[in-house]
């Protein structure tokens, strides 16, 4: 592509009109750095422990401990930029494992669609299936049921690699040699940009399938069957604008499948579906906010609908009164209480239940892994995903709420600066990505929040309507309104932050990253006198090229999502798309891509560029050739960071 000399020149220029403010080059390199440790799980004896980390190099690699010795049995990677993807145990001595290519987007690792095996200290591996195994299959595979019930056995599916709408193909596979065994199709097919479910009985049977149909604007279909080698049939189906059920897993005796239903409520409730009558029963519902269910653990496997979790005004649960495994109860309820407000999670545990590998995190508290013995109810710290970070030294998140114009409630995330007295500061508003079923959550660490906030900015990060977690009814409010509704509940929490005198009305600027992006030019354009400045990262800038280009329009699936989103005409599309409304901007502006950015090409920046450059209004250009739709490399996120608290510093700094 030709680039102007006029763009040259502003690039070279424009960074030496910067202001001086200090950077904190440390707070920079924490939160860019990838996370250490992602994932532990203890094998079904508890003799040892498998984890996976990131090396010196940045690829993911697999250790395997001996507990009881404290002895590394084994450190496996794979070649070249190849990292572990995902791994469990299938014995007490073996474990299988996926891979995934690094390939410069955060969002989109891609996996190679092979499953290997090996011994837990690094003996007998092997690739099981996919182009590099013995039998050289074309077939992207993926682990079902880990079937702890039979000693070498694991159950998969498989998809051509080669078509381009394919069904999936059944296996049990043994994990020493890779021989399998038929268990025959799905009558389902994978369409572009859309998946299959498959959930399995506790004999290892394939009993229910969940698919899409972008023909049918994309309906989904669950099928189900009384057992192998029964005839499937239609469970329920639904538009997924009229609200349904979507399955998780069958209860002990296959006679029903808990699942999350809006078909009877607004949001998100826990319910179960008959597969003889076809009935649905709802267990559980919050009226604001969605449940996930709790479930308890026998033999590594989720086994009984425990309770229920949610976030509303923090991090809770509830748990049901007549169960079973009250002794698994009692432990995530002291879990819990041990560590309040904070996300607690099983990631994995012994056949037996004696020990269990424990995660905790939240957007206050670096992820931390805990080995919790039961039999002593002694928890003991394993490692922490991100050993840099401290939590006493990070800004605090908290939940806040305010009205907006029409009387919506609205939950938002407010970072504050330590140090620094809550009262006229300089704010920026970062919107989410998504946006439709994303919301901010107090469950994780947001980076970006955290490093403007160690720089002496206020942040705030609403869940706008169409945000995911409150209701189909507040999540279908945003759709068609990206650029109006959506945004003004975004100025309406600035403006309660400004009423509240916690943030200074002359020092506001946005930033947001995706769709938060798109909206982080539509506030400017909008509120032209309330933003001081803008910046825009891989944003969306032009609604009409959004079913011209990029990964959703390519499939039926995501033209039919666009359809349902989007503004219905190309004049109202027009109309709320930043590069045809620059010319009411007032801030300066920002923008910063990706090159290979394949959701939203790199053409949406050039666009917005080329109009700006067009009315001689004030820009500056940050563009990173090999990272895709959020960077990827701890560098370029430093560099990024650098450049933004410069541009906020020159615009609302002291």
């Amino acid at each position: 592509m030709k680039i102007s000399k006029l763009w040259l020149i502003a690039a070279v220029i424009i960074p030496t009109l910067a202001s001086t403010a200090e950077i904190k080059q440390e707070v920079l390199e924490n939160y860019a750095k990838h996370a250490q440790y992602l994932s532990v799980k203890i094998s079904p004896n508890g003799k040892h422990l498998a984890a996976t980390a990131r090396n010196e190099e940045g690829t993911i690699q697999l250790t395997v401990l001996d507990i009881k010795n404290n002895k590394i049995l084994s450190v496996t990677q794979g070649k070249g930029n190849e990292s572990v993807s995902s791994f469990n145990w299938v014995n007490d001595n073996r474990l299988i494992m996926t891979m995934a290519r690094e390939v410069g987007s955060l969002d989109m690792p891609l996996p190679t669609g092979e499953i290997f095996a090996m011994n837990a200290d690094g003996s007998n591996q092997l690739i099981l299936t996919g182009p590099r195994s013995d039998g050289g299959e074309y077939e992207f595979a993926q682990v079902l049921d880990m079937l702890p019930d039979e000693e070498d056995n694991i159950l998969i599916y498989t998809r051509s690699m080669m078509s381009s709408e394919p069904y999936l193909d059944i296996y049990r596979m043994r994990a020493n040699s890779g021989r399998k065994r038929s268990e025959g199709r799905i009558p389902l097919k994978a369409y572009r940009s859309t998946n299959v479910q498959v959930l399995v009985d506790r004999a290892g049977i394939a009993r229910v399938a969940v698919g899409v149909d972008p023909e049918a604007d994309n309906r989904v279909v669950i099928l189900a069957r009384e057992g192998a080698n029964k005839e499937w049939y239609e469970l329920a189906s639904y538009d997924t604008d009229e609200g349904g059920f979507s399955p998780l897993l069958l209860n002990a005796d296959a006679t029903k499948v808990i699942g999350l239903s809006n078909s009877q409520t607004d949001t998100q409730a826990i319910a179960t579906l008959d597969l003889k009558t076809k009935k649905e029963t709802v267990l559980a519902e919050h009226p604001g906010t969605d449940l996930a269910p709790i479930m308890s653990i026998t033999k590594g496997r989720a086994q009984e609908l425990v309770g229920a979790a949610f976030e509303y005004d923090g991090i809770e649960a509830v748990f049901f009164d007549d169960i079973q495994d009250k002794r698994f109860v009692q432990i995530v309820q002291a879990l819990m209480q041990s560590f309040p407000n904070h996300s607690v999670s099983i990631s994995s545990a012994t056949h037996d239940n004696s020990q269990a590998i424990i995660r905790v995190g939240s957007a206050n508290l670096p992820t931390m892994f805990y080995l919790f013995n039961s039999q002593e109810n002694k928890l003991l710290p394993l490692a922490p995903s991100t050993p840099w970070l401290d939590a006493k030294e990070m800004p605090e998140t908290k939940l806040i709420t305010y009205t907006s114009r029409d009387g919506l409630t609205i939950r938002a995330l407010l970072t504050l600066p330590r140090g620094k007295k809550a009262e006229n500061l300089p704010l920026i508003l970062v919107p989410h990505g998504g946006p439709h079923g994303i919301r901010d959550s107090l469950a994780g660490i947001d980076g970006d929040a955290k490093v403007l906030a160690e720089h002496g900015y206020a942040v705030l990060q609403p869940n706008f309507r169409g945000s995911g977690g409150y209701g189909r009814e507040f999540l279908e409010l945003g759709h068609k309104n990206w650029g109006t509704t959506m945004i003004n509940d975004m100025t309406d929490g600035v403006q309660h932050l400004i009423k509240e005198k916690i943030a200074d009305a002359d020092r506001v600027c946005v930033y947001g990253a995706s769709y938060g992006g798109y909206a982080a030019l539509q506030s400017a354009i909008r509120e032209p006198d309330l933003y001081k400045c803008t910046v825009g990262f891989v944003g969306v800038y032009d609604l009409e090229l959004m079913y011209e280009q990029g990964d959703i329009s390519e499939a039926q699936a995501g033209r039919n999502y666009l359809d349902q989103v989007l503004p219905s005409t190309k004049e109202e599309r027009q109309a709320q798309s930043p590069v045809h409304n620059t010319d009411k901007l007032k801030a300066p502006v920002f923008i910063i891509q990706g090159g290979r950015d394949v959701r939203v090409p790199k053409e949406h920046a050039f666009r917005l560029r080329d109009k700006l450059k067009e009315q001689d209004h004030p820009y500056e250009w940050m563009m990173k050739d090999g990272e895709g739709h959020g960077f990827y490399k701890p560098e370029n996120n430093i560099e990024r960071w650098e450049r933004m608290l410069t541009f906020f510093d020159k615009y609302i700094g002291e």
